[in-house]
């Protein structure tokens, strides 16, 4: 999954940066939202976009964490609070590097304008509830509920992307380099939590792993 990740981002900063397919099919999923959006509609996906946001973010991430303290699940604390940090960072350092404009008329649904490459809400969103939806699963016993999970938090991902191409505060190519970078980050940080957990499963006299991951 983290080489896919690469890949997919690769070939979507490959278009962006020079201009090819998936930037004019920006500018016609752009255009056709524009002309079919209401105003009466941007408060539903402005709440959408809400969830997504860095401050909603924030929230989940410090409660997350005081849960697992409280639990003394110190692995566990160590590859959240990683997940967060490195997906932040991650962020930041892309936009700065790919330093791509904002679209038309995206100052009136942002009180501060920053790059626009690749989606924050995006990556954010991706890694933020994909890590609460391994959480969950990992505590769930039955596979109806572990699937159900997994649903809700894709569905709940994939709306907060949509909102932010409704708002006009992104492009189709910024949602998908955010999903792109985001899947990169996520399943590397799920995958060492995997290799330390299973780790301690294998290790002769040690109790299994907890539903939440060491």
């Amino acid at each position: 999954m983290s080489v896919l990740g690469l890949w997919g981002f690769s070939v979507i900063a490959e278009d962006v940066v020079h201009h090819e397919v998936l930037t004019r099919l920006d500018l016609t999923v752009f255009g056709w939202l524009r002309a079919h959006s209401t105003p009466s509609s941007y408060g539903t996906w402005s709440v959408i976009s809400a969830v997504g946001s860095g401050y909603a973010l924030t929230v989940l991430a410090l409660g997350v964490a005081l849960l697992l303290l409280f639990q003394r699940r110190w692995v566990a604390i160590a590859g959240w609070g990683v997940a967060f940090a490195g997906a932040g960072f991650l962020n930041g350092a892309l936009k700065l590097l790919f330093h791509r404009e904002r679209p038309p008329d995206a100052a009136e649904f942002l009180t501060h304008l920053s790059w626009s490459f690749p989606s924050g809400h995006a990556m954010g969103s991706l890694v933020g509830y994909g890590m609460v939806a391994y959480l969950l699963v990992l505590s769930a016993r039955r596979t109806s509920v572990r699937i159900g999970i997994v649903l809700g938090a894709v569905l709940l991902i994939l709306a907060i992307g949509v909102s932010r191409l409704y708002l006009g505060v992104h492009y189709m190519s910024d949602v998908m380099g955010g999903y792109a970078a985001g899947t990169l980050w996520l399943s590397a940080c799920i995958s060492g939590l995997e290799v330390v957990r299973r780790g301690k499963a294998r290790i002769p006299g040690a109790p299994k792993p907890a539903a939440l991951p060491v």
